[in-house]
């Protein structure tokens, strides 16, 4: 991937400069609602824009796509020349309109963003697996200031598509091929319902090496008894779910917390009063504490902002008695666009990167070992 598609401290963050610039109290929550929300009715998207989960075309990343954002590596770190596990990502939002409650696959804008986030995200597993990562339409970034039925209409539309194109992935991928679940934000909320409605007692859920549910609360008791995957309890366990949500210290998780209280788990037992999962990306281990030299390595933008390092012992990480990840005081090069309380949601991946890789690379040398 050329380096100039990298900027995803300036472009990838696009989606959240209104959000930083307008601020987030009553009145400009409000102001954000209007900017953002589709006041129209939800429509369904006609069938003639509907993704062919069997073509090159819909997909974002796959194993033949030559120009593949997924590829990419920081200097100094290379990709597997054979992987021997699929990975199956999907992306967070990236479509900003108020002109549709889903987007269309062919806004340039909201496709540019994706292959950022892919960049940025995705690439932390492509030392272990090949990546496929579906283009979806994908629910507008409006649906999740709203809790009308249009909102929930548009979020059930898009899952719909990730839906079919896991079907497409595993009638794709050879099956004693391993794999890995991955999303964030967006795109771990359906991530989280396809593991509830397709993997949970199917015999795919023996093939899953790990599922990465991050940006996105899990409930341990109200979630995870029906996603068929238990909280990862250590580095190298297998056939478990992480997720985690980064906060700068002084935190304030309430935003995320009140969405969290007022919301029904998979098993339909609502969420209040329940612990959220925290996955320390750091150990691999939930509930846990480890210091910035744990750390292996944060992708950080280069000066001229066209490229990213890694930078390690930069951010430490502790989840905290609420089920948030608290990264310490605010580490330099990310605060232009952080939301309120101090929330590094789109960084979820970046600070960790290296770490995640690591992660990854220990559970499917698990994996290998346990099944052969």
């Amino acid at each position: 991937m050329a380096a100039r598609r990298f900027l995803y401290i300036v472009a990838g963050l696009i989606m959240l400069t209104l959000a930083a610039g307008i601020g987030w109290n009553l009145f400009q929550d409000r102001l954000m609602r209007a900017a953002l929300v589709p006041s129209a009715p939800f429509a369904p998207p006609g069938d003639a824009g509907a993704p062919d989960y069997g073509t090159a075309a819909a997909w974002l990343a796959r194993p033949d796509l030559a120009d593949d954002p997924t590829h990419w590596t920081p200097k100094g770190v290379t990709r597997a020349a054979h992987p021997d596990v699929a990975v199956f990502y999907v992306p967070p939002t990236t479509y900003l309109r108020r002109t549709a409650w889903n987007a269309p696959l062919d806004d340039a804008e909201a496709n540019g963003r994706l292959r950022i986030f892919a960049a940025s995200q995705a690439s932390a597993f492509n030392s272990v697996g090949a990546i496929w990562a579906p283009r979806y339409r994908q629910a507008t970034m409006g649906a999740f200031l709203t809790s009308t039925a249009d909102a929930g209409k548009a979020l059930d539309f898009a899952y719909r598509d990730v839906e079919r194109a896991f079907g497409a992935f595993l009638a794709q991928v050879p099956p004693h091929v391993p794999i890995i679940l991955a999303g964030h934000s967006q795109g771990s909320l359906h991530l989280l319902r396809l593991l509830a409605e397709h993997v949970a007692g199917q015999p795919v859920q023996r093939r899953i090496v790990a599922a990465y549910a991050v940006g996105w609360p899990v409930s341990v008791e109200a979630d995870v008894p029906a996603l068929g995957l238990q909280p990862c309890a250590r580095a190298g366990q297998t056939g478990c779910i992480l997720s985690w949500q980064s906060f700068a210290e002084p935190a304030d998780p309430s935003q995320v917390r009140d969405v969290f209280d007022l919301s029904t788990g998979f098993t339909g037992r609502p969420r209040k009063g329940t612990h959220m999962l925290c996955v320390n990306p750091l150990t691999g281990r939930p509930g846990d504490t480890a210091p910035a030299s744990a750390n292996l390595g944060a992708l950080q933008p280069t000066a001229s902002l066209t490229d990213a390092i890694l930078k390690p012992g930069a951010v430490p990480a502790r989840c905290d008695a609420s089920g948030v990840l608290l990264i310490g005081p605010p580490p330099e090069g990310y605060g232009a666009f952080v939301l309120r309380g101090e929330n590094y949601h789109v960084f979820d991946y970046a600070l960790f990167w290296a770490n995640i890789r690591a992660d990854a690379e220990a559970r499917v040398a698990a994996f290998h070992a346990q099944h052969g």
